[in-house]
């Protein structure tokens, strides 16, 4: 019997003392970066677990101010065509998941994006939200996430746009003419207010979502 609480002692100390080391790596610092004298066309923002909240800017630049460790961070840049990419990385082991509790505001990325249309804007994460105000797009736009919602207000593509989920909502709604789309809708585990294919259109939109709804709406401006 002292040999099975000694053992119980024994395990319980161990992971006290991985989940104190896991938890010196695991402090998130805020951080913002500004692409200064880069000319940026577009954004494409690939995450895992992280709310992206696009937000105006206030003073006519491109911010993103996120939080990141030793652990999870993130890959920043302009590309030489102009396209702001951040590309989330980890160096976690199994131990870090142990007893590791995410500090307030670390899973959140917030995009300040000045008044002007970008030609692309993509945004993928996972088991999180995505929101966006009224921008405009002048090419094509791209929002994916599971285990979030997506929401977004006013938004205009002049080709594209798609919006993919799982297990969360899509609720927005579009600038322009429903006579201007050509709709593909899938859902499943679901309602929609948009017709499964809808032909004719200059421009596309494209919705799918499995086990949540749709509830897009386009409006004229």
């Amino acid at each position: 019997m002292k040999r099975k609480i000694l053992l119980v002692l024994a395990a319980l100390l161990l992971v006290g003392s991985l989940s104190a080391c896991s938890d010196e790596g695991s402090r998130f610092e805020a951080k913002s970066y500004t692409p200064e004298g880069a000319e940026v066309s577009g954004i494409d923002i690939q995450v895992t677990d992280r709310e992206i909240l696009v937000v105006p800017s206030a003073d006519g630049q491109f911010h993103i101010d996120y939080a990141e460790s030793e652990k999870e961070f993130y890959d920043i840049s302009v590309s030489d065509s102009g396209i702001l990419t951040m590309v989330s990385k980890s160096d976690k082991d199994w131990t870090d998941y142990i007893g590791v509790s995410q500090s307030a505001g670390a899973n959140q990325i917030i995009v300040q994006v000045p008044d002007a249309a970008l030609s692309t804007l993509t945004l993928r994460t996972t088991q999180e939200d995505i929101s966006l105000p009224a921008l405009t797009v002048t090419d094509e736009l791209t929002l994916s996430t599971n285990e979030g919602d997506i929401s977004f207000k006013n938004i205009s593509a002049a080709d594209a746009i798609t919006v993919e989920n799982k297990n969360g909502d899509i609720t927005g709604t579009i600038l322009g003419s429903y006579d201007d789309y050509a709709i593909t809708c899938t859902i499943k585990k679901g309602e929609s207010n948009l017709p499964d294919e809808k032909s004719g259109g200059s421009k596309t939109l494209t919705a799918s979502n499995n086990n949540g709804d749709i509830d897009i709406e386009i409006i004229s401006q």
